[in-house]
């Protein structure tokens, strides 16, 4: 197949699919796809196109010469409109209102009268006769749409919206083919297509095998049917495998694929059946026709190393441990990037490589000017390792690299791929010209200090001047998270005590480091500290206009942007009236103590503290300014979670980064935390020391990876850490049975009494964190059984959890309490999460439930 007709192909089947378009929904369907024709024709080099090129290209290269001398200033108002919606859709969150502008815009401007030349080029366009192509057009079109989807990057974690669209069109071609009447010499694709659906057509469904028919039960209960498309006008056996695809789809668009659909499939695979085998033989032949697929190399490690006790280790016994045909699928191969955007080598996880005979490989065994005393083995390492990183680049290794067990050196393999360069000019951190040092170890460089082999290093023989290679790229000028102001590099301090502001250890003045651009700050950083990846990011400094979260309108009442429509009174709480269900609406913690302003005409209330947010912030865990943002209404999914704490808030106030392509979030809760941290279950300050490479186990909870980040507050006068779960639970609470406050407390120190839970009445384990008056009754209480196991979620509100919609509801604890679907027990928190009806006590029973093999919707 021709490459330069691919363009010109995915363009045909994308103007085929939005002809086909009529009810559809505008979010899901046409808006994507519209994005798709603009940014494929945006890609295609029109100018260089054939004058023999065809009128479809005529047309749109017309179009793209017309919208470029348009005056949009001049154009009808629907146009504009319509125009400035689209360029600003994909830049921001989709909203269902914008969706019904849209629609009605699209409705207008092809209304107009005289018809705009760009509205003409469209319509012309689309009266084009592009379904009707030859045999080898349309094999052309297959080919092109079956390799997109063999090819799809995200295929193995989870199904995209691309995939959607990719396989919809497929089956459409292969619908709108006369294979009946295809010739006898056809081509072996068509030959193989027209078998898998005449064999398929003739199936039985009833007598299935297992895995297949499960497979087919399982997508069909959890997913809804595409919208735009006419099941019933396609022949029976054909409409039921499309439904049975598309709803599969249409509900793995999250990121992840449900753990027993994955099964299913890789069961169904590995059947002996006539129609898996056809599917094999399509992808192949598909896979042959595919120009791409010639230019990937192939990755063969004959050995597999695990890290352990601080280094790797080479596994002696080497085995795949998978025969499973399926992974020799392109869309599960592991593909790796080694410069650009597109991949260029992968792994085959079904053979490592012996069914792929058609492809280069990769050499097994090299030698390398950095490490010339040994060879380098091409080794797989199955266990993804965060605390090693590649000798050249300083970056996170990859699942195969290039290693040398007698040195434990690796390379990755881009690093292989790129000559060294023997010698630098590097004026800035020294005078004179430095050479490569290809010897492995330990020197001590003069811009951070280090002492390591962990990299190669440049050096100055004559003056004993050493560097790391990744020393020699330090940034001049960056921003650090927790600091406000710029810092710039310096090779040395001056002589007075410095001390780092990120890990709170001692700076030796002799070799360089980070120190803030104004001359009224003090703070510095080592540099390993301040160029941590998780740390800082290169950014001109910025300037944010002061935005109060509210305004006075007299005395004691205020206006909250948050609560635009009534004004909120200052109360002040004397804590005899303690309500469980009264929660703050911007932290989603009940009213304990403390003074709180509340709506003069609905329910509504905040904390004094809270509704005394700042509306943007700099935080010490982002190195971007961060704006107060309302989270009320809609559907919560994970792109909703903190990007620090492990809670699934529903609702409330976040912290939200709006630069480009940042997803960053931060619950009031997380925001208010600052360095030094002063919590009372620790008599030391806390500092955020640690990394996400390290993974330290809480002292109060005792667990560890569980929160977003494997960062811990840790003590530097002792080893205490402690997590950010519980870092962000309130100190000091109420119990509605009790009349004193509870503290958090931990240790067997903190009393030597037995003490029972109030709620569940079973027996506490003090070494673990919980809740307890410590001046008067002793009354305690497990964390969970007081605040419940789902934090600040608000009841009436819903999340996305496992493909499914979960509505929050309060649970009446002192009445009949329901029974849940999971457990078989009483829900016994303050919410229970309902989910078609089914109610379970918690996300981790809906988890549970799910693992089991139940269906939650």
């Amino acid at each position: 197949m021709d490459s330069d007709s691919e363009p010109e192909l995915k363009l045909i089947s994308l103007l085929s699919q939005l002809t086909s378009l009529e009810d559809s929904d505008p979010e899901v369907i046409l808006i994507p796809v519209i994005t798709q024709i603009i940014s494929l024709v945006s890609s295609m080099d029109l100018d260089s196109q054939p004058k023999s090129k065809s009128e479809l290209m005529s047309l749109i290269t017309q179009s793209i010469s017309v919208f470029k001398s348009m005056d949009l200033d001049s154009q009808p108002e629907p146009l504009r409109k319509l125009i400035s919606f689209l360029s600003e859709k994909s830049d921001s969150e989709k909203k269902p209102a914008q969706d019904s502008e849209f629609m009605t815009l699209v409705g207008q401007t092809l209304s107009l009268k005289p018809e705009p030349e760009l509205i003409s080029l469209y319509h012309q366009i689309l009266s084009l006769d592009i379904s009707k192509d030859s045999d080898s057009d349309l094999e052309s079109k297959l080919v092109s749409l079956i390799s997109q989807l063999l090819f799809l990057d995200d295929m193995k974690s989870g199904y995209s919206s691309d995939a959607i669209s990719l396989i919809t069109q497929i089956i459409l071609l292969v619908n709108s083919m006369d294979l009946d009447s295809q010739p006898n010499q056809e081509s072996e694709l068509i030959s193989l297509i027209t078998q898998t659906t005449s064999l398929f057509n003739s199936m039985d469904l009833d007598s299935l095998p297992k895995p297949l028919s499960e497979l087919m039960s399982f997508t069909t209960h959890k997913i809804s049917r595409f919208n735009y498309m006419d099941l019933d006008s396609l022949p029976e056996s054909l409409s039921e495998l499309l439904s049975i695809i598309s709803q599969n789809f249409s509900s793995t668009i999250s990121r992840h694929l449900d753990k027993e659909f994955r099964i299913l499939v890789n069961e169904t695979m590995t059947l002996e059946l006539e129609l898996i085998s056809l599917i094999h033989q399509v992808s192949s032949v598909v896979i042959s026709m595919y120009s791409k697929s010639a230019k990937f190399i192939s990755l063969c490690p004959q050995q597999e190393v695990i890290f352990k006790y601080g280094k790797f280790h080479v596994i002696e016994k080497f085995s795949w441990g998978s025969n499973n045909k399926l992974y020799c699928l392109p869309f599960l191969w592991d593909k790796f990037r080694l410069t650009g955007e597109d991949p260029t080598h992968f792994l085959c996880q079904g053979c490592n490589g012996e069914n792929h005979e058609e492809y280069d490989k990769a050499p097994v065994v090299i030698k390398h000017t950095l490490h010339p005393k040994h060879p380098l083995q091409l080794v797989l390492s199955r266990h993804y390792c965060r605390t090693r990183e590649c000798y050249c680049c300083d970056k996170d290794l990859n699942k195969i690299f290039y290693y040398c067990s007698a040195c434990d050196l690796a390379i990755n393999l881009a690093c292989v791929e790129k000559a060294p360069v023997l010698s630098i000019d590097h004026p800035k951190c020294h005078e004179h010209t430095l050479a490569l040092f290809p010897i492995h170890t330990s020197l001590t460089c003069d811009l951070c200090g280090l002492a390591d082999s962990s990299c190669p290093f440049y050096i100055c023989s004559p003056c004993g001047f050493a560097v790391h290679q990744t020393c020699t790229s330090l940034p001049r000028l960056i921003n650090i998270s927790g600091h406000e102001h710029r810092i710039t590099f310096t090779p040395s301090f001056d002589q007075r005590e410095w001390s780092c502001g990120v890990c709170h250890k001692k700076i030796d003045n002799d070799y360089g480091g980070y120190s803030c651009t104004r001359k009224d700050c003090l703070f510095a950083t080592h540099v390993k500290c301040a160029t941590q990846r998780d740390v800082t990011e290169e950014e001109e400094e910025e300037e944010n206009e002061v935005v109060e979260p509210f305004t006075v309108v007299s005395e004691g009442i205020i206006h909250h942007f948050s609560h635009q429509h009534h004004h909120l009174k200052l109360d002040e709480n004397s804590g005899i009236d303690y309500d469980e269900n009264k929660m703050c609406q911007a932290c989603k913690i009940p009213i304990y103590f403390g003074n709180f302003y509340s709506c003069m005409e609905c329910e509504f209330i905040l904390h004094k503290v809270c509704a005394e947010f700042p509306r943007t912030i700099h935080h010490k865990f982002h190195p971007h300014w961060l704006n107060l943002v309302v989270e009320n209404g809609g559907v919560r999914t994970e792109e909703n979670k903190c990007s620090v704490c492990p809670w699934m808030c529903t609702a409330g106030l976040f912290y939200k980064c709006f630069k480009e392509q940042c997803r960053f979030k931060l619950h009031v809760q997380c925001a208010t935390i600052q360095e030094p941290l002063v919590h009372e279950s620790h008599a030391h300050p806390l500092f955020l020391t640690s990394n996400r490479k390290e993974q330290r186990t809480c002292h109060v909870c005792k667990e560890s990876g569980h929160c977003s980040t494997n960062e811990t507050f840790n003590c530097i006068q002792c080893d205490f850490a402690m997590c950010f779960r519980c870092v962000t639970l309130p100190q000091k609470v109420r119990y509605i049975d009790d009349e004193h406050e509870l503290t958090l407390s931990y240790g067997e120190k903190i009393s030597t009494k037995t003490h029972w839970c109030e709620e569940c009445e079973r027996k506490i384990d003090q070494s673990i964190g919980f809740y307890m008056c410590v001046k008067y009754c002793c009354v305690a209480l497990h964390i969970e059984c007081l605040l419940g196991v789902d934090l600040y979620m608000m009841p009436g509100s819903s999340l996305l959890y496992y493909g499914a919609k979960v509505d929050v509801l309060l649970n009446n604890r002192h009445t009949s309490r329901p029974i849940c679907s999971s457990c078989k027990k009483r829900c016994p928190h303050k919410i229970v999460l309902q989910c078609s009806g089914t109610i379970f006590c918690s996300t981790s029973c809906i988890r549970e439930s799910v693992d089991r093999g139940a269906k939650v919707a």
